[in-house]
């Protein structure tokens, strides 16, 4: 890093959500479980991610088969019990993976400046990276079932910039999920409200080529 580099570049760490920018699931497995139950495409994500279900489960104080047990509460209205969980046990285990393109923009980003993933996630989450191999994308890791608090509230973003030794409005932070973008920009740091890899690509052109 040079003298020029740093004092021209317009901020000193990246932020960087991990569900819908790094990791994305299949849910094609689900919805034609959910079909084949009568239910609408989508019905059991809509439960298992209401806040008063997945909340508990991304600070760390229920276990996956809690979490997949309320779901299937939830359910076992509309269809059999067997089924519900079925169905929960499915959007829990839903196969994911990584974009490529993206792990290898912010692997381009760690060699300029520190890279934090800040994700609500659950206790699975090191495991989860690892199957991805990505346990060295980042410098850092805040989880929310590991720090005890979830985004948008604002503690876990003071968390993710003290651990990456930069002061708030020097770091850019992007998520998928505009509330908790909006979250970031209330501290000062630059916010990208993710939708693509172009979003990332333009914001980094300022990095030297490797």
């Amino acid at each position: 890093m040079t003298p020029s580099e740093t004092f021209s570049r317009p901020f000193d760490a990246v932020l960087c959500d991990l569900d819908n920018v790094i990791r994305f699931y299949d849910m094609a497995p689900l919805a034609e479980l959910e079909r084949a139950a009568g239910l609408a495409e989508g019905t059991t994500a809509t439960v298992g991610y209401a806040p008063e279900t997945d909340l508990p489960l991304l600070l760390g104080k229920i276990t996956k088969k809690e979490w997949v047990d309320s779901i299937a509460s939830a359910l076992s209205d509309r269809v059999p019990r067997m089924h519900a969980r079925e169905l929960g046990m499915a959007l829990a285990d839903a196969p994911f993976r990584a974009d490529d393109m993206v792990v290898a923009l912010l692997r381009r980003v760690r060699g300029h400046m520190p890279l934090i993933l800040v994700t609500n996630a659950t206790l699975e989450l090191e495991r989860d990276l690892e199957s991805m191999g990505l346990s060295d994308l980042a410098d850092h890791v805040v989880s929310s079932a590991r720090v005890g608090v979830a985004k948008p509230d604002r503690a876990i973003y003071e968390i993710a910039a003290e651990r990456a030794g930069v002061a708030a409005d020097r770091c850019l932070f992007v998520d998928d999920r505009l509330e908790n973008v909006e979250a970031a920009t209330t501290l000062g740091m630059t916010g990208v409200h993710y939708h693509e890899p172009a979003d990332l690509q333009k914001l980094l052109d300022f990095l030297p080529d490797d």
